[in-house]
């Protein structure tokens, strides 16, 4: 007799598992999202949990029916024959997924179907079921669609498919069994050719792929299937399959002479994979290595005839989901790209991402690409043959590399001549590589500004890609060494938000000050690199002056006045984290006293009170601020006449006010100004440093003095 079932697996596997629920006998399949029906008897149903490497589970379904209310739940639930599947004194559970407006919880969902189960088995039997749901005999699945159908199914998995039983430990983020055969099946790999993983990492990949060559059902490393405690469970059909299994996994292990060589650089991960190998009984076969993708060698090959042996190569490389994880991953699929051209030539290649762009760092021309899922993580299996002749790949974004090695050679002597360690190498300069590039020391920091809406997402991040590629190329710069991030237009002071949480501090020089930098934790280091010529004017008009330095930061400006001989010099920022940092620069020089002071306080509020009055102020407000520690929101150009005159107030007779914004297109009220007796010079092109030259409008500076 032919009986409904349904077989579940990840979404991107369904036509594979079509194809192989066929070959092991099933008839009447429909493909659905994430699953086959099909129909079999029962032995049918044993030969697919005992064979299938690509079902999550397979179940038996027992009942389907139109559900618009709970009371329509319960009926169906009830109208189905517990009594012929759940026997007195088992346990069971049941899982409910799925929603509609009657059932807008799961859980309520499966304690109703649970409530028909004991109603009617305790009718039956005269006593009650007992639900546990840690490890119950039987587990009931319900799936309840869109269209309101509802679905009720018996599992007769157990445990899920995919966990075969061999893995007793993995490493970060270790494929499912089930994927590494979907992968393995779509690179076309022949069960025959040697298989190379150069990053196995527990060896999921190749212990799946020798059950494979050695016709080793996944099934025999398990212990327990759901069927096994079901009322309908024929035991002599199962020990049938059970045992054309064994014979043929005996054949096969005796049989297979299949090279499975797999690489990590972790020994500890390495061992894990050996470890793995031993409990699925397939340790003959498979070769696991300690080695990097920075020594890797093809292990076959033969010096005599280097492209003789041929094979497979297939991988599951890292991807990170954080912006600063990138600039290794970007090093290491470049890295591997050259390795399969040099070492791998004539061999395929298949290797799936969830980062399409790290695959194209490889720069390879890929022969097919298939959409996969890890979990819920949407990836990309790409295919390639590597050329027999294949060469070294052309370097990527020729253009910016020429232009980024040409700043280089114009601005290191400079900056060495004017003692300054930090600086910038290129500011989108090619406006098809939309990025801002820092050297600090021997870092550098890549900030990648948001691209016009006008250009496809995969587009910029291809370009990205390219840029930082070339970046590590021209630099020589190594990937602990690289941080990366994104530069949109940011409101208030969202620029001084915490990215990271590192506490990794750089000590720096500018002319003669050292200054204390962070260049993983913020969007801005704690440095302004073109106000730099404004920190050390200051540092010339200091000498003998009381400094104020209001919106200070980190207080840099601040130094540059102390060490140029200020008398007093008062430090006033919004922020305690920014002062502290300040207090931190200040110290680093060697300005400890009294005369330094440091206040927290809204500069606009703290303006307004009487107070002192200073010879030398700087001011950089932002250009625009809604933080909620002020008591209005800011606009530089619509409020700094109101500042200036707050600030009058502060400056003495013969003071001098340095007044700095990033605002583009910023138009002084020279006007407004005058009414206050004050008059203003600019002299931002004098305040542009070398290096951002070929941004004349990176920011403003203004001298104001008394008319």
């Amino acid at each position: 007799m032919l009986l409904p079932f349904f077989a579940t697996c990840p979404k991107g596997l369904e036509s594979l598992l079509l194809d192989e629920l066929t070959q092991l006998g099933a008839t009447h399949l429909q493909e659905t999202v994430a699953g086959i029906g099909f129909k079999g008897d029962l032995a049918t149903a044993y030969r697919a949990c005992m064979w299938s490497r690509l079902a999550s589970r397979i179940m038996l379904q027992l009942t389907e029916f139109t559900m618009r209310t709970d009371m329509d739940l319960y009926l169906g639930a009830a109208n189905v024959a517990w009594e012929d599947h759940i026997q007195p004194g088992q346990t069971f559970a049941v899982d409910f997924s799925g929603t509609n407006e009657a059932i807008t919880n799961t859980q309520y969902g499966g304690l109703k179907i649970k409530d028909a189960i004991v109603d009617r088995l305790t009718k039956r039997h005269g006593e009650r079921p007992n639900v546990d749901k840690r490890a119950p005999d039987i587990k009931i699945l319900a799936h309840l669609k869109r269209n309101n159908e509802l679905s009720i199914t018996l599992d007769l998995s157990g445990p899920a498919l995919h966990q075969r039983g061999y893995r007793q430990q993995a490493g970060e983020a270790p494929l499912k069994e089930n994927l590494a055969v979907a992968i393995l099946l779509r690179s076309g790999w022949d069960k025959v050719s040697p298989l190379v993983d150069p990053m196995c990492g527990s060896g999921t990949l190749l212990i799946e792929a020798a059950l494979m060559a050695a016709d080793h059902a996944p099934g025999l490393l398990r212990v327990r299937f759901g069927f096994m405690a079901w009322s309908g469970h024929d035991r002599n059909a199962w020990q049938e399959v059970s045992a054309e299994a064994t014979v043929r996994a005996t054949r096969g292990l005796k049989n297979t002479q299949v090279q499975l060589i797999g690489f990590d650089q972790d020994k500890r991960v390495v061992g894990f994979a050996h470890d793995n190998a031993v409990a699925a009984g397939v340790a003959n076969l498979v070769d696991v290595r300690v080695g990097s993708v920075e020594n890797l060698t093809n292990p076959l090959a033969d010096p005599q005839n280097p492209d003789e042996q041929t094979g497979w190569v297939i991988s599951n490389p890292p991807y990170g989901e954080r912006l600063s994880e990138f600039p290794s991953l970007l090093g290491l699929h470049q890295l591997l790209g050259d390795k399969l051209r040099e070492q791998f030539k004539g061999w395929h290649v298949s290797l799936i991402s969830s980062s399409p762009e790290l695959l194209s760092c490889l720069r390879l021309r890929h022969d097919k690409i298939y959409k996969l899922f890890n979990g819920a993580l949407a990836c990309e299996l790409r295919n390639y043959q590597i050329a027999a002749d294949a060469k070294t790949a052309r370097p990527l974004a020729v253009d910016f590399a020429n232009r980024l090695a040409k700043n280089i050679k114009a601005l290191e002597k400079w900056a060495k001549s004017e003692n300054i360690d930090c600086y910038r190498l290129y500011d989108a300069d090619l406006p098809e590589y939309n990025a801002a590039i820092d050297r600090y020391q021997d870092y550098i920091v890549i900030q990648e500004y948001a691209a016009p809406k006008s250009i496809p997402e995969y587009k910029a991040r291809g370009r990205f890609y390219d840029l930082v590629q070339a970046t590590m190329a021209v630099t020589g710069v190594t990937a602990n060494k690289l941080i990366m991030k994104v530069r949109a237009r940011q409101v208030g002071r969202e620029q001084y938000e915490k990215l990271d949480k590192r506490d990794q501090w750089l000590e720096v020089q500018e002319h003669n000050a050292k200054l204390l930098v962070n260049l993983y934790d913020y969007l801005d280091t704690g440095l302004f690199l073109d106000h730099r010529p404004t920190r050390q004017r200051l540092g010339q008009l200091a000498k003998g002056k009381d400094f104020l330095n209001l919106f200070a930061y980190t207080g840099s400006a601040t130094v540059h006045a102390g060490l140029g001989g200020a008398k007093s010099t008062t430090t006033v920022d919004m922020s305690n984290t920014y002062l502290g940092w300040a207090e931190r620069n200040m110290a680093l020089n060697g300005l400890n006293g009294r005369e330094h002071q440091f206040i927290q306080a809204d500069c606009l509020s703290w303006l307004r009170e009487p107070g002192e009055s200073y010879d030398l102020i700087f001011v950089d407000p932002p250009t625009f601020s809604n933080s909620k520690r002020m008591e209005d929101n800011f606009d530089i150009q619509r409020d700094h006449l109101e500042l200036l005159g707050l600030l009058s107030k502060h400056l003495r007779p013969q003071g001098l006010v340095v007044f700095s914004n990033n605002k583009r297109q910023f138009k002084m009220d020279l006007e407004g100004l005058a009414t206050l007796g004050l008059t203003a010079k600019d002299v931002s092109k004098h305040s542009l440093p070398k290096d951002f030259a070929r941004n004349p409008h990176i920011h403003n500076c203004w001298e104001i003095r008394w008319a």
